[in-house]
């Protein structure tokens, strides 16, 4: 750790999250998924909320936490609504992250002591189904991260907001892999990322995998070699191949009950 940088981890330390972090989040049909998510944060922590809903999550957002939440109502992709929230930011630290998970208790506990180098991320995890896919893509993540490639996800992503503005934010082309993505391209502009087994997440919605675990993981690895190798042509790189589209076809399904 060079001098400047633990100057900087030193002062982390002594603040509080409300100095140190802005929550960043997109979201899209979140009802069934938004109460739980915005019980995971700490009351003070600034929230940017960007939404293109057609369901109750803007308002589900405004009655849960009416307070140190900005709410955009935006009807854009994922990658621009990340970038939107980063924008509208001024907190040292953003953090990126998914409606579908929950925080663990000690998250932002934890957070300030962790925060070094330019790029922090961590494991998402399951208390319910799929509990070992998710144990194996974390050993995934530590793997790919001691070869020196941050195998980083937009659902636990904190990022120093002075790098993440001077390589030019997202690519604003891809619509999904985004996270993945600016991780790799903060890496080769010479920003220092770290790996925080100790800062996890909880996922607890899980329509892709039942669509199919080998295709979701084939999926992330087919789409994650081609951006990493900058091999994706042009033409693929605003295309999901399907990553979004059932998931929002499920939303549509959704018990009345359940939004």
């Amino acid at each position: 750790m060079g001098v400047k940088t633990a100057v900087l981890h030193s002062r982390l330390k002594g603040i509080s999250m409300l100095d140190a972090i802005t929550i960043t989040l997109p979201t899209r049909n979140e009802a069934r998924n938004i109460p739980v998510f915005l019980a995971s944060l700490p009351p003070a922590v600034p929230l940017i909320v960007v939404d293109a809903s057609t369901d109750a999550t803007p308002e589900l957002v405004q009655q849960i936490r009416p307070y140190h939440t900005t709410l955009i109502r935006q009807p854009a992709n994922v990658t621009l609504a990340r970038q939107i929230g980063a924008d509208l930011a001024h907190t040292p630290w953003l953090l990126f992250t998914d409606a579908d998970v929950t925080f663990a208790p000690d998250y932002f506990d934890q957070a300030p002591a962790l925060l070094r180098g330019d790029v922090v991320y961590g494991p998402k995890r399951s208390r319910g189904e799929f509990q070992s896919y998710y144990r194996w893509f974390s050993r995934g993540q530590q793997f790919m991260h001691r070869l020196g490639i941050p195998a980083a996800s937009g659902s636990n992503l904190l990022v120093r907001r002075s790098a993440f503005q001077a390589v030019g934010g997202f690519d604003l082309t891809l619509n999904c892999n985004e996270d993945s993505e600016l991780a790799w391209r903060l890496r080769r502009c010479g920003y220092a990322a770290h790996f925080a087994p100790e800062l996890v997440v909880y996922e607890h919605d899980h329509r892709r995998l039942r669509q199919g675990r080998l295709r979701k993981t084939a999926h992330s690895l087919a789409r994650g070699a081609l951006l990493y190798a900058n091999l994706m042509p042009a033409r693929w790189r605003g295309r999901d191949w399907g990553y979004w589209s059932q998931r929002e076809v499920d939303a549509t399904a959704v018990a009345p009950q359940d939004r």
